[in-house]
């Protein structure tokens, strides 16, 4: 089988569940290769994302760890058997992995949980607020990569699922370009802050217990809360978080944010003030 160049996101967190699960089950690679009449080295490919699993042996495996949670298994089947080439797959070789594992990410949500503190989220952003953000990279990028950025965080926005927006004060304030745009981006967070799927609520500077509310986080719910992912910026790219420790801290984390944030109608009318004072 050819091995995969570059794994996506979903397909090396599969690979990690079924290498939670062997190590559950008390299991050496070697040992559950043998189960499944292979060798080390491709049970090292399927638990590192470099090959796929089909159903037939997933299920194997799962008689062989032990493993009796039924609806987990039907969550790692799809996730295996998923063939589907999403509109991210057009921006491959174009832009970095992390953007496409992202929208890819978003796409299987069942719900996303953003914190943001110096920026207004990527999925709300408006076009000229994005190009903004994009264009004071360093170093400077060339003007298709821009556009490439810019086009692709707007495609972003096309899913639609429960979202729960909580924005720092701070990042309502700055002005990633001038007023104009900060006004029309304002705008279309009260747009969006209508919006079914959409509930948006702000950390005013006037609050006492900031330090609750210090991170900026993408919360991505999975199709059970052990396949839930957080996603967090780094310097090159996004960082993906699954161990349930660290979940459980996040989802602590989203908790206390909410609790010292205002409520949605507050909230609007503050960006309401926001917007009329520039």
């Amino acid at each position: 089988m050819v091995l995969r160049r570059e794994p996506t996101a979903r397909q090396l967190r599969l690979g990690v569940e079924l290498r939670r699960l062997r190590e559950a089950a008390g299991l050496t690679a070697t040992e559950a290769a043998g189960l499944l009449g292979a060798n080390r080295v491709q049970m090292s490919h399927i638990e590192s994302g470099l090959t796929g699993v089909s159903e037939q042996r997933l299920l194997r495996l799962k008689s062989h760890y032990a493993c009796t949670d039924e609806e987990f298994i039907g969550a790692l089947a799809a996730m295996a058997t998923d063939r589907a080439r999403g509109w991210w797959e057009e921006y491959r070789g174009l832009l970095p992995t992390s953007f496409l594992d992202l929208a890819e990410l978003e796409h299987h949500a069942t719900f996303l949980h953003d914190v943001a503190i110096l920026y207004v989220p990527g999925r709300l952003q408006t076009e000229d607020y994005a190009r903004a953000v994009f264009s004071a990279r360093v170093p400077e990028l060339a003007q298709e990569e821009l556009d490439l950025r810019v086009r692709h965080r707007l495609e972003r926005q096309q899913v639609a699922i429960p979202h729960e927006v909580v924005i720092h004060e701070a990042a309502l304030r700055i002005r990633v370009s001038d007023r104009v745009v900060t006004r029309a981006q304002l705008a279309r967070l009260l747009e969006l802050s209508e919006a079914d799927h959409i509930t948006l609520q702000v950390i005013p500077f006037d609050l006492d217990g900031f330090a609750k509310a210090s991170g900026t986080m993408t919360y991505a719910g999975g199709p059970l809360p052990k396949l839930d992912t957080v996603v967090r910026d780094a310097p090159h790219g996004s960082v993906f978080i699954d161990s349930e420790a660290q979940l459980n801290t996040y989802r602590t984390s989203f908790r206390r944010v909410k609790e010292v944030s205002l409520d949605p109608e507050k909230s609007r009318e503050l960006i309401h003030e926001l917007a009329k004072d520039l």
